[in-house]
C-alpha cells in the first residue's frame, strides 16, 4: 500500500504544473463516478501538496463535483420523471423528506465522512430543494469532510512509522463512525 502511494505521490509530482490540475480533475471525476475513492484522491493531495494547498484543492474540487452531479440530475432526472410518473410515487415521499431537511441537519449530514455523498448530490438534484440551500451545506459541511479524509489518510500512511499514529486514526475514526450512525438514527 505504502509504495502505491509512494509512486502516486511521485507520479503527481513529476507533472510539474500539472499536478494540480490531474489532482482536481481526480476529485472531479469521483463525483460522478462515486466506485472511485474520494478519501484517497484527498489524502494523496495532502500528501502532494501539503496540508494546506492539498485542502484548498480538495475542498474546492469536492464541492465543485457536488455541484455537477446535483445540477445533472436536475437536469436529467425530468425526462426520467415524465416517463415513469406513476412508479415514482415512493421516490417522490423519500424526496420531500430530503427536501424538507434544516440547512443546519443537511450540512451534519454532508459534513460526517461516512455519509455516500453521491447519494446525497442526487436526491438534491430530484428533489424541489433549492441549490442555495444545497450550495450552503456543501460549501460548509464539506471542510469537515475534507479536513478528516485528509487527517486520516495521512495518519495511516504515517502510521506505518508509529503505531501511536494509527490508534489515534482508529479512535477518529469510530469516533465518526458513532457520530454518523447516532446522526443517521436521529434522521430516521
Amino acid at each position: 500500500m505504502a509504495k502505491i502511494v509512494l509512486s502516486f505521490v511521485k507520479f503527481i509530482s513529476s507533472l510539474g504544473p500539472y499536478a494540480g490540475i490531474v489532482a482536481s480533475l481526480l476529485i472531479l471525476l469521483e463525483s460522478v463516478l462515486p466506485f472511485l475513492p474520494l478519501c484517497a484522491f484527498i489524502t494523496l493531495n495532502f500528501i502532494s501538496f501539503g496540508t494546506i494547498k492539498g485542502f484548498i484543492i480538495s475542498w474546492i474540487f469536492t464541492c465543485l463535483g457536488c455541484f455537477l452531479s446535483y445540477y445533472l440530475f436536475k437536469k436529467g432526472i425530468k425526462v426520467f420523471k415524465r416517463r415513469n410518473s406513476k412508479s415514482l410515487e415512493l421516490l417522490d415521499k423519500y424526496l420531500k423528506s430530503i427536501q424538507t431537511l434544516s440547512l443546519p441537519s443537511l450540512t451534519v449530514l454532508i459534513a460526517i465522512p461516512f455519509t455516500p455523498a453521491f447519494i446525497i448530490n442526487i436526491a438534491a438534484g430530484i428533489s424541489n430543494m433549492e441549490f442555495k440551500k444545497f450550495f450552503k451545506a456543501i460549501v460548509i459541511g464539506k471542510i469537515f469532510m475534507v479536513y478528516f479524509w485528509g487527517f486520516i489518510g495521512v495518519g495511516l500512511i504515517e502510521s506505518i512509522k508509529s503505531p501511536i499514529i494509527l490508534i489515534k486514526v482508529i479512535l477518529m475514526t469510530l469516533i465518526a463512525f458513532v457520530i454518523s450512525k447516532i446522526v443517521n438514527d436521529k434522521l430516521n
